[in-house]
């Protein structure tokens, strides 16, 4: 069994207009000491998809279905108090913006020393003690320093590792990292991925990385996600899926990265923008994007435009298309034409 597995996770927003469905039968798993990403372009669902996990979608979202099992615990349904004793200490969370996240009015230590105190009944003294020892475990220079100072004091890289270190307190098992380097520069942001992931591998942590940056995933992670407009569209073996994309969308991105254009030429794009989740187009959500949504003939297919793909197996991917669904069946076909 799967330390975590999600399965079917439906969520949705209640709005004037109406509900808004923002995730559709997200179904995923992550074993220990795994390394998950999830990518899409903004308003795909990789945020909901990890504030999902802790119940810490804001109203009027709400969890209208699914089941999510952590350690062969169902977490949907669980009361705040209950759900404390997983938040922050067995599943962490690393948000985009340090400075969001870090009260300003604290000093690193009281923040680091708080969160302690609130899981786990142990002195001041040893609190301290074990804040430093985080410090000291993310590189942060002069960590006994540090502790007294505000986050104002420190660089954006410093807080992000001081976040790391909050995030390691209470040795958990599954750390969340919704786009953890967003707000640094590249240096700093290759620094901050390097020392996720000693630590994670250091620690036999599980981590779910949520990004749009597929440099990013193709270097961390060991399996990934690939989610458009609430839907997983494709998932598998990172490897597998960034060397042989199989979904037009995730061929989209892969062509979309810089080392992929003409030099001196315009940069590839997909067509289009993400639909809003509240006027979702009929039948595949990416039809109106995706340039093989015409059969051989030039006709656009009807399953594209008036059903919601299933997932078909291709090779170890997971993918929901109909195009690649119609060549796995030709393949099955010749195959079996051959033999015959």
């Amino acid at each position: 069994m799967s330390l975590l597995e999600v399965s079917d996770l439906d969520v949705r927003f209640a709005l004037r207009q109406g509900e808004v469905r923002a995730l559709r039968n997200v179904s995923f798993s992550l074993d220990r000491g795994e390394r998950l990403g999830i990518v899409g372009e903004s308003g795909a669902g990789k945020s909901v998809a990890a504030f999902s996990l802790l119940n810490l979608i804001a109203s009027p979202g709400f969890i209208a279905g699914g089941s999510i099992r952590f350690d062969g615990q169902e977490l949907t349904g669980l009361s705040d108090r209950a759900l404390r004793k997983v938040r922050g200490n067995r599943i962490s969370m690393i948000f985009q913006d340090p400075m969001m996240t870090l009260n300003p009015v604290l000093s690193i230590g009281e923040q680091m020393i708080e969160c302690l105190k609130a899981h786990r009944r142990i002195s001041h003294r040893e609190a301290r003690a074990i804040a430093l020892h985080k410090l000291q475990q993310v590189q942060i220079p002069s960590p006994e320093t540090r502790l007294d100072q505000y986050p104002h004091e420190l660089s954006g890289g410093m807080r992000q590792r001081i976040i790391i270190a909050i995030a390691l307190l209470l040795d958990p098992d599954i750390i969340i990292a919704d786009e953890p380097t967003t707000a640094l520069d590249v240096t700093i942001q290759a620094e901050i991925m390097a020392l996720l992931l000693e630590l994670c591998e250091k620690h036999n942590v599980g981590l779910i990385l949520i990004t749009h940056d597929l440099g990013v995933v193709s270097q961390v992670t060991q399996r990934m996600l690939v989610m458009y407009a609430g839907r997983v569209i494709e998932q598998g073996p990172t490897r597998e899926i960034i060397n042989d994309p199989q979904h037009p969308y995730t061929q989209g991105l892969m062509n979309a990265l810089p080392q992929m254009a003409t030099p001196g030429e315009r940069l590839n794009q997909i067509p289009g923008s993400m639909p809003s989740l509240s006027n979702l187009p009929s039948g595949c959500a990416f039809h109106p994007r995706c340039g093989f949504v015409n059969d051989a003939n030039g006709q656009p297919r009807r399953a594209c435009l008036e059903q919601v793909p299933d997932f078909v197996d291709s090779g170890n991917c997971r993918v929901a298309c109909h195009m690649v669904a119609e060549m796995l069946e030709e393949e099955q076909r010749l195959a079996k034409e051959e033999t015959s």
